[in-house]
């Protein structure tokens, strides 16, 4: 097995077996999806025909794992009564669409505490993942945690949230983390060169742990250190740059296997550069040359 695996967040326009060939044919590993409109409440179940035509095109190309990304509407951590059970049977959704097709796990963004406080919010993430787990017991499916920008009262900004959530949620094993390098970035966690990337690495493993890691989202940032400002950049055109990104990928802490998925700008045109960019930083390469836009 390859140490690390690279992918990217890509399309489902024609059906969401078309996140799995079109990941493969950029030279994807592993790929991540929405399952249904990320702007959306409503939202249909999975057609058996569907899954069927996903699970066939996994099978054919061996892409994964396999990530869905959740609706940026849901806010598990919310003090709205009314806003939480819709954010709660949203969720819910979203793992069962996963579980239907055969996922790996569910990235979440982990809400927003809207004035309460952190200690709050926290706890009232934590009972709607006991709510959550309470619903789906037998699923193989998992929750990842994101990390975030730290924007507003958003959740998941500093790695001192994560232990507070694990002592908390029952069922501690269903849960997993993305780290997003973006976020982490503009939330104050320095990546721009090796001693800075070690620090951020060690800390990272103190409060979250490695063993808790499913996947890397990689992201350059547009905006500056701790500007809690989330705008993504292409690899190695951001505040990161290659050389960040370069110590990043060589931790020798980071699991085997581990996804490294690119959610940058101009899909379309991009996301293959970003993949290769990835791929050739990890092993030590210089980014003298980018391979022709398809």
């Amino acid at each position: 097995m390859a140490r690390l695996k690279f992918g990217a967040h890509m399309p489902t326009a024609g059906g969401l077996y078309k996140a799995v060939t079109g990941g493969y044919k950029i030279g994807c590993d592993a790929v991540q999806l929405f399952t249904a409109s990320p702007r959306q409440w409503a939202a249909p179940e999975i057609k058996p025909e569907s899954a069927r035509a996903f699970r066939r095109a996994v099978e054919k190309t061996g892409v994964g794992p396999l990530i869905a990304h959740d609706s940026y509407l849901i806010n598990l951590a919310t003090q709205d009564a009314a806003l939480l059970e819709k954010s709660r049977n949203a969720f819910l959704a979203e793992m069962r669409r996963a579980e239907a097709l055969g996922l790996d796990y569910v990235v979440t963004h982990m809400g927003a505490h809207t004035g309460s406080g952190v200690s709050a919010g926290i706890e009232r993430l934590c009972e709607s993942l006991n709510w959550l787990h309470e619903q789906i017991p037998d699923y193989r499916v998992r929750v990842a945690l994101e990390t975030t920008a730290g924007q507003g009262t958003c959740l998941g900004g500093e790695f001192d949230h994560f232990p507070e959530i694990f002592a908390r949620v029952e069922r501690v094993d269903k849960l997993a983390v993305c780290l997003d390098t973006c976020h982490i970035f503009v939330a104050g966690y320095d990546c721009r060169t090796a001693e800075a990337v070690q620090k951020t690495w060690d800390e990272f493993g103190q409060k979250v742990g490695f063993e808790k890691l499913c996947c890397i989202h990689a992201n350059d940032a547009q905006k500056g250190l701790g500007s809690k400002l989330d705008r993504h950049a292409h690899i190695g055109e951001g505040c990161i740059g290659s050389n960040g990104f370069t110590a990043l990928l060589a931790d020798p802490r980071l699991p085997e296997g581990l996804p490294i998925i690119v959610e940058t700008p101009e899909a379309e045109t991009m996301h293959r550069v970003n993949v290769w960019r990835l791929r050739h930083l990890a092993g030590g390469d210089t980014l003298t040359a980018t391979p022709a836009v398809a």
